[in-house]
């Protein structure tokens, strides 16, 4: 008999006998089943929360911030200190964002490998100036509003809307109280006439009290033509080489200081790989545990086909071609406890991913469906390695006691 013929009838002959003991296929099954659901249940909502997690990143602002290079400089007479001097200049030329945002945007095409020359960062340059309105001091801040919008992503506005021509301006909610305006009403800023066109919402931060004007109105009004406080930027995702634009700057553009603000970002994803490696854990032992249900299963099944195993071995059949029939039914038992898996593990998911990560929006994730496979039939196969050499050392005699 050649071997393909051999290998048929054990391929019929494992199913037959699967068929015939199914409700003992169908726990074996689930017992692969439930350690692959951990499994699966534990990255979908580990990506589905990291997803989340870079979300909520992307609303915290910039990632980095580009300020005047200020040094203070102590002054002394012999042992005698008389105080410190700021030395530098506390503005940055206008002309050297396109310098920043050539660096910025070089190194996030070259770490995420993006061909496209369009503009990548956000970058939003501002310019400070404590000035009077209507008889009220206030900081006014010169704006790009595009760029801003796109930084400030919790930015709403409680009234009207954002400033899109030169002679508008926008208010805080606590500037609106305080100098009595509201949209519509005109304000003067240090002789420059503008429109109140929006009131933001209150935010709880130091924009509650500022009045928000084009950036060219605030440097002509107060005579700095192509000076700016700072700039913010935002790199193109959470994951983006902040730290190494922030170096570049510094060394490529004299009279910046360039810093990376990731504490934020770190102290959020160093909380989600914990939450994650505990959770993978606990699906690593409910594996384990899985596993020895399966040997547990599998043992039963030769025990219960010792008589079976004998009249194989009576009528030819070899060791090799007794391991192979238990090999293939771990490989059946397996593709079944890992579609079981899958779609367990994925409806898990739903439960799960909204009591870990409040309100998390949970998807289907299809990549997961080959390695679950995988896994359950590796599971399977590696469980049935001590049955299947336990049924190939049967002898014909033992099998014919038990007749």
């Amino acid at each position: 008999m050649r071997r393909d013929e051999r290998n048929m009838k054990i391929y019929q002959l494992v199913v037959r006998d699967t068929l015939r003991r199914r409700r003992r296929a169908l726990f074996t099954a689930m017992g692969v089943a439930i350690g692959v659901a951990a499994v699966v249940a534990v990255l979908t909502v580990a990506n589905a929360g990291e997803k989340r997690i870079y979300s909520e990143i992307d609303k915290y602002g910039p990632n980095m911030m580009v300020t005047p290079a200020i040094n203070d400089m102590d002054l002394k007479l012999g042992d005698l200190r008389l105080g410190s001097l700021a030395v530098g200049n506390n503005y940055i030329a206008e002309d050297r964002v396109p310098e920043i945002r050539q660096i910025a945007d070089g190194a996030i095409r070259e770490a995420l490998g993006i061909q496209d020359q369009e503009d990548i960062a956000t970058i939003a340059p501002k310019l400070y100036v404590d000035t009077t309105v209507n008889g009220t001091s206030i900081m006014v801040a010169g704006f790009d509003a595009q760029q801003e919008i796109a930084i400030k992503s919790w930015w709403d506005t409680a009234k009207g809307g954002y400033p899109e021509q030169q002679n508008e301006a926008l208010l805080g909610d606590r500037a609106s109280s305080a100098l009595g305006v509201d949209v519509g009403d005109r304000i003067s800023i240090n002789g420059e006439e503008v429109t109140i066109v929006g009131v933001l919402q209150e935010t709880g931060s130091q924009d509650d009290y500022q009045v928000f004007a084009p950036l060219g109105t605030v440097q002509k009004a107060f005579g700095k033509e192509g000076l700016i406080s700072s700039i913010d930027i935002r790199a193109l995702c959470s994951a983006c080489p902040v730290e190494s634009i922030a170096d570049s700057i510094n060394k490529s553009i004299p009279g910046v200081r360039a810093v990376a603000v990731q504490q934020i970002a770190e102290s959020e994803m160093n909380l989600v790989m914990k939450v994650n490696r505990f959770m993978l854990a606990l699906a690593a032992i409910t594996l384990v545990v899985g596993v020895f249900a399966v040997v547990s299963t599998m043992m039963s099944s030769v025990h219960e086909r010792t008589k079976d195993i004998g009249i194989m071995k009576a009528v030819g059949a070899s060791r090799g071609q007794i391991v192979r029939m238990f090999v293939y039914e771990a490989v059946a038992v397996g593709l079944i406890g890992g579609i079981m898996g899958y779609v367990a593990g994925t409806l898990l998911s739903y439960v799960l991913g909204p009591l870990i990560f409040d309100g998390l929006p949970m998807s289907y994730a299809p990549q997961y469906l080959l390695p679950a496979l995988g896994l359950a039939i590796a599971v399977a196969i590696v469980a049935s390695v001590y049955p299947a050499f336990r049924a190939s050392q049967v002898r014909v005699a033992e099998s014919l006691r038990a007749l």
